[in-house]
């Protein structure tokens, strides 16, 4: 395997040829590291942007190491933008390098006010990364990268004011809606259980208690004490459904399901959420908007 030193000399050889491109194609060539990143680049930049992401569909973004095809993505960006709050903690390294190399990725955690974060000493001594899941702390973010892409590329600054504007509306309609969803839910079953814990600011958001049987990263497996724990709140409240998560192997939940099983409990693995990734191309789940939808409703059909 190439060390980073290789993958930091291949990207000042590309960096060379990144200005001809740039001009060649007319947009600003912008990549970003998750999907959910992607998204809202996209929604904001419109056609006047070239979005490439790093990480696909399902792809867990706590474990994700670049590979050499990356850097190469990476060094001819003229925009790079990530999650941050140690996201995607294996990729900090190459940020850092990239920062030595005179661009300097936007971390679009560092645009939100640390008093709405939830804190975690678990994670890295910071706060929880999954902020998408607090609507009001993703439109802050939209109005960061707008901010960026009005910097980068001021002739069209009205053109990105008004695809935030819009982009603004659909988000808050969307908050409308989810909470007429979950309306259905009442305040004694609003206990979510999942394969980790990325729904702290859902449980936040929408007044839900959230379990998750792996902690805030998926780095470390859970444990035997985390399933008995997990498994003990289960039957205690009599909880009907638990969720598996699309970047999140299925066996954690399902070593949770027996342990429930074994203690008298029937409990249903209900449909698979989406986490820190979203779904695949032409589905519903492909935008941010489409997959909260998408999982506010299999939470409200499972937990009714």
């Amino acid at each position: 395997m190439k060390s980073m030193f290789q993958f930091i000399l291949l990207a000042i050889l590309l960096l060379a040829c990144t200005e001809a491109e740039h001009l060649e194609s007319g947009k600003v060539e912008i990549v970003t590291t998750t999907t959910i990143v992607a998204d809202i680049v996209q929604n904001i930049g419109g056609d006047k942007v070239s979005v490439s992401g790093l990480m696909g569909p399902g792809i867990d973004p706590h474990v994700y190491k670049a590979s050499e095809g990356d850097v190469a993505k990476l060094a001819n960006a003229e925009v790079i933008i990530y999650s941050g709050l140690h996201l995607e903690g294996k990729l900090t390294d190459v940020f850092s390098n990239f920062e030595k190399l005179g661009k300097y990725p936007v971390n679009l955690g560092k645009s939100l006010n640390s008093n709405r974060l939830i804190q975690s000493q678990s994670f890295g001594g910071s706060y929880d990364p999954h902020v998408w899941f607090d609507i009001d702390l993703f439109m802050e973010q939209a109005k960061e990268v707008a901010h960026v892409l009005q910097m980068h590329a001021p002739e069209h600054k009205e053109y990105f004011q008004n695809n935030l504007n819009s982009y603004l509306k659909q988000l808050q309609a969307l908050k409308a809606e989810l909470d007429g969803l979950l309306s259905e839910i009442p305040k004694e079953k609003r206990k979510l259980v999942t394969a980790h814990d990325a729904f702290g600011y859902f449980g936040r958001f929408f007044d839900f208690e959230v379990i998750g049987l792996q902690g805030l990263s998926t780095t470390a497996e859970a444990g035997v004490q985390d399933v008995q724990r997990v498994s003990d709140y289960i039957v205690k409240h009599k909880i009907k459904s638990i969720f598996v998560e699309s970047s999140v192997p299925r066996r954690t939940i399902e070593a949770l399901q027996q342990a429930v099983f074994a203690k008298g409990h029937q409990v249903e693995i209900g449909d698979v959420l989406y986490s820190d990734a979203l779904g695949t191309k032409g589905t519903e789940e492909e935008t941010y908007i489409g997959m909260f939808r998408y999982n506010v409703k299999s939470i409200v059909k499972g937990l009714k």
